[in-house]
């Protein structure tokens, strides 16, 4: 007892009465809670950048494809192919809710088969039976109705025709784009899991290393919420500097991936670029994960002293 007696002022100096008020003994990001919450932080960056990319890439597709039908006109006689393409886009212009039809020129379908047929200049190309296709926008959307509609107006004049509504084709895309963003936030969930659990061990520890302290402390007058802003406020002063490491780290990784799939030259890459409300929205990421961290440390604390004292 004489020993803490004697030990008292430099502990409650430790405690709360000078400086940083810290019991954690490690210096700035000398320990390795700031660079666990980095990490998350920085993980966490990516993850909610690229489901915010995905969100608007699969938006952007779906507002374009909402319209659009495409017609085929499958038969293997080059003639009677272009004489039922006429046909069919002559009638498509005059069905209703029919906005735009246009044919695809021939040069553009070649160069759509050339990788996979290896066609050549000079190739007699009519006789390869590739269809011949009209491009049709609507005023609505490419729903079943409007589908049947088109099909009743063009099967008398076009029998080789298959027409199918663009957004169609894309179908195993969106949800292939809708099972990745939900896969992003299972991850993002996981990390604050992971940043919660860390914190918690972390506290744990501490109030073990520092436990004569608190006692004494404690019978001196302090209460449980006084001991437990001084962790509170030590985690959150780790907490803020890991997360600007991380946001710093995550951001140089989503600008660098965001470099590499631009250089595909893919349209639904272009239009997944994030806006400034997604960027603002990633930069409160480390806020949030400060107020995790202060929660988690706060009701960590608090519940142990309850045991403890």
């Amino acid at each position: 007892m004489r020993k803490l007696a004697a030990d008292l002022p430099r502990r409650l100096r430790a405690l709360g009465g000078e400086g940083d008020a810290r019991l954690l003994p490690e210096a700035r990001l000398s320990g390795p809670m700031p660079w666990v919450i980095a990490i998350m932080i920085a993980l966490t960056v990516v993850a909610a950048a690229s489901a915010l990319a995905l969100r608007h890439a699969a938006q952007a597709a779906s507002a374009d494809l909402e319209g659009g039908v495409t017609v085929q006109i499958v038969s293997a006689a080059p003639a009677e192919r272009q004489r039922q393409a006429g046909a069919a886009l002559a009638a498509l212009r005059q069905a209703a809710g029919v906005a735009s039809a246009t044919a695809v020129p021939q040069d553009q379908l070649n160069a759509l088969v050339e990788p996979w047929l290896g066609t050549r200049t000079g190739d007699d190309l009519d006789a390869l039976p590739i269809p011949a296709l009209i491009d049709v926008r609507l005023s609505g959307p490419a729903d079943t109705a409007r589908l049947d509609g088109l099909r009743r107006a063009v099967s008398p004049v076009a029998p080789a025709a298959r027409i199918d509504a663009q957004s169609s084709w894309l179908a195993p895309v969106f949800r292939a784009i809708s099972a990745l963003q939900w896969a992003a936030g299972g991850l993002i969930a996981l990390f604050a899991f992971a940043t919660a659990s860390a914190v918690l061990l972390a506290a744990r520890n501490a109030l073990g290393i520092h436990r004569e302290t608190i006692e004494v402390v404690h019978m001196l007058g302090a209460t449980d919420l006084q001991i437990a802003r001084v962790f509170q406020r030590s985690m959150a002063t780790d907490a803020a500097l890991g997360g600007l490491v991380g946001l710093f780290a995550g951001v140089v990784t989503v600008l660098g991936l965001g470099h590499q799939f631009a250089a595909l030259g893919s349209g639904m890459m272009a239009q997944g670029s994030l806006a400034w409300t997604d960027w603002t929205l990633l930069a409160g990421i480390p806020i949030a994960g400060v107020l995790l961290v202060m929660v988690t440390a706060r009701l960590t604390v608090l519940a142990a002293l309850r045991r403890m004292l």
